[in-house]
């Protein structure tokens, strides 16, 4: 009897648990940066050099993009695209830093200059209202894949242009489909009803059609394509 081989099955949930910490990263740091804003409202506000949240929000915000342009040109995969969403919130916050510097500085020395000491506090809290989306999106995605949820919109419709493209060449009917992915990988179920006749080759034939025309998504794709003349076994 031979022994049973150990397959990494669960080593590409990997991938969806790391964007799923950096989501929840980038959750965290709003969530500080609020309460510290909220904080030094309460406490009257805090006096600032504008001239130095100014230079500070312009330097941190190219910097931030910068890193993402260059990251993004690196790699394509999930877990570059988490990093580069959260140095866009980098982005976009620091702006936000910069115009509070800007605003600061136009109100230091005016009528309205007792409101400058609430500037930089105030654009923190608009500034994490407008990031907040982002590490929700994050958590959100790697969830659904954790979950064996259902694979984005994009990847289900090139399923579907798959699957009907194979069944106009067969002449096969519709099939049972149950699809989901767990990171860089593809699980897709196929179960064909069809009546008696069919070979063994032929089955090859379709599951390789299949695998041929969901190659470009570049995802590991595991699939399990049947044909079956009993739909007590297809459904």
């Amino acid at each position: 009897m031979h022994p049973l081989v150990g397959l990494p099955f669960g080593k590409k949930a990997a991938t969806p648990l790391a964007v799923g910490v950096q989501g929840a990263a980038l959750f965290g740091t709003l969530l500080y940066a609020a309460v510290d804003a909220v904080t030094v409202i309460r406490g009257g506000g805090t006096p600032v050099a504008p001239e130095t949240v100014l230079a500070y929000g312009v330097l941190s915000a190219l910097v931030s993009l910068l890193v993402a342009w260059r990251l993004s040109r690196l790699s394509d995969s999930e877990l570059v695209a988490a990093e580069v969403a959260q140095w866009k919130a980098g982005v976009s916050l620091s702006a936000v830093i910069a115009v509070g510097g800007a605003i600061t500085l136009w109100l230091d020395g005016g009528a309205w200059q007792d409101a400058a000491v609430y500037a930089d506090p105030v654009l923190v809290l608009v500034a994490c209202a407008l990031i907040v989306p982002v590490p929700f999106r994050l958590l959100r995605s790697a969830g659904l894949e954790l979950l064996e949820g259902a694979p984005p919109p994009a990847v289900q419709a090139e399923i579907a242009a798959a699957i009907g493209q194979v069944r106009a060449r067969f002449g096969l009917p519709e099939p049972f489909v149950a699809a989901t992915k767990l990171g860089a990988r593809l699980y897709l179920e196929v179960v064909f009803v069809v009546d008696l006749g069919w070979q063994v080759a032929e089955e090859d034939a379709v599951r390789r059609a299949i695998l041929d025309r969901l190659e470009p998504l570049r995802y590991d794709i595991w699939a399990n394509v049947e044909l079956t003349t009993d739909e007590d076994l297809a459904a």
